[in-house]
């Protein structure tokens, strides 16, 4: 299979979102993403990107993406953390994963981070296998903690 890992332009951002859709599907929450094109464009372009990605394309089309973004580690410093690693069902098993997380590694490399961080659900054998054949360490002692927004809005009315 013949494909090259490049860089996003907002062009790719409708095919970006599909496979962000895709991925929904898979982990069982088909109707959990409400992010929009005009929102990844909005976010990931212009003055002041948000995250940065990096795509898998074959034949003109997105076959994978890797979304990633700074954050800031209270004990390491600078680190990256991977958003989403998404191949498209039909072409896993030809290396486009691979690819994509030695873009992201080096990326981060490049950018002086301390580490690179990501989840993976827990079901996900195949991913989790992946990502310890690599030489990843998956930390099944933590837990991820996140608030909705709705979440977020119940807990402001509670502050006092």
């Amino acid at each position: 299979m013949n494909y090259h890992i490049r860089k996003a332009v907002t062009s790719d951002m409708k095919q970006v979102l599909d496979l962000i859709t895709e991925l929904a599907i898979f982990e069982k929450e088909p109707d959990a993403v409400e992010v929009t094109e005009a929102d990844l464009i909005a976010k990931g372009f212009g003055d002041s990107p948000e995250f940065d990605c990096f795509v898998a394309e074959s034949d003109q089309k997105v076959i994978g993406i890797a979304l990633v973004y700074t954050r800031f580690s209270t004990w390491k410093g600078t680190v990256l953390h991977l958003e989403d690693l998404i191949v498209s069902e039909s072409v896993r098993g030809h290396g486009v994963g691979s690819a994509l997380l030695d873009q992201v590694i080096i990326y981060g490399n490049e950018k002086g981070v301390k580490r690179v961080c990501w989840e993976v659900i827990d079901w996900n054998t195949p991913a989790i296998d992946f990502y310890e054949h690599k030489g990843a360490r998956v930390m099944r002692d933590w837990n991820v903690v996140q608030l909705d927004a709705q979440g977020i809005k119940n807990y402001i009315s509670n502050i006092n």
